[in-house]
């Protein structure tokens, strides 16, 4: 029982952020915009982030240190979102090569300015953020131990973040405006909608789940951030594809891919996977294995939004 304990909350710290970045790709690719860019994003929110933890813990120290690094990351991937934003939307440029660029930009950016800061491109921090066990809920059986023990915060603004991304998208109008924009974005012009403004709000929201995404990654799985995210960009791409762009079925796709990484990251910790001959790097390639596998027999069956990639030009018809 507690090799499935410590199994699901490794789960957890792996999926949380896949289930995040991929509802932010969500959010542009249903305003129309292709946000390749999620890896750079994130890299850039995690290394504000972490720098800001790095600095403010020699003044302010627990959990309320984590909330104001949420609100660096969520900035910073709101301004470098606006980046990917104007050259899809204003300058109608290739929406991959501009999402690539950004990718590029992203960890050498991150190196030179840790290296002016710190001579060294790793930033560590002083991990004072992990729960042991949350009043109340950590006491109910089996759940507890699972769920509301060793655990982060931020697993929860995950879950918190989904049920909004939910609501949002097809209980409120300004989600019927932005599925509209990523569908039919002339037929939203015509019906009075700004395409512009929703494509814009859609990759600023992508932006900011992004950056949280990075920070919400480094958090319980390490001591010190080097400015990459193991893929992890891309990945939430593949979990964006194989959830339909729809959120529960990313959430369950997250929980997929998420368990995938915990095994190839924790199978040392589990007895029966470390006796069984099979080097180490098997291990590390399965999450990367299954994304392959789970592409090749459901992207004949993706329904992207019709329009997503394709610039709006206002005087067509």
């Amino acid at each position: 029982m507690n090799i499935i304990y410590f199994l699901v909350q490794q789960t957890m710290f792996f999926s949380i952020p896949l289930l995040i970045v991929a509802l932010g790709g969500m959010f542009a690719e249903r305003s129309g915009v292709i946000n390749i860019a999620l890896e750079g994003i994130m890299i850039i929110g995690a290394f504000t982030g972490i720098l800001f933890i790095n600095l403010i813990q020699q003044v302010l120290s627990g959990q309320i240190v984590l909330f104001l690094a949420v609100l660096v990351s969520v900035f910073s991937g709101v301004l470098v979102s606006l980046l990917h934003a104007y050259a899809s939307i204003n300058l109608k440029a290739n929406q991959i090569i501009s999402g690539t660029a950004i990718n590029m930009l992203a960890p050498a950016l991150a190196i030179f300015i840790a290296r002016m800061i710190r001579t060294v491109q790793q930033i560590p921090f002083i991990n004072q953020f992990r729960i042991e066990k949350m009043p109340l809920l950590g006491d109910i059986p089996l759940i507890g131990s699972m769920f509301f023990r060793n655990t982060y915060i931020t697993t929860y603004i995950g879950f918190l973040i989904l049920a909004l991304s939910a609501f949002f998208l097809y209980k409120t109008r300004f989600g019927l405006r932005l599925r509209s924009c990523g569908e039919h974005p002339q037929a939203a012009d015509s019906a009075g909608i700004n395409v512009y403004v929703m494509r814009y709000t859609g990759v600023m929201i992508s932006g900011a789940l992004a950056g949280l995404g990075g920070l919400v990654f480094v958090i319980p799985t390490s001591i010190e951030f080097n400015p990459e995210v193991s893929g992890y960009g891309f990945l939430a791409l593949a979990v964006l594809i194989f959830g339909q762009w729809k959120p529960g079925r990313i959430l369950a796709a997250a929980f997929f891919f998420g368990l995938m990484k915990a095994i190839s990251s924790s199978y040392s910790g589990i007895d029966f996977m470390r006796l069984i001959p099979i080097p180490s790097y098997v291990y590390k390639m399965i999450p990367y294995i299954a994304t392959l596998i789970v592409l090749a027999f459901s992207s004949k069956k993706s329904q992207a939004p019709q329009s997503a990639g394709i610039p709006f030009d206002k005087g067509r018809r």
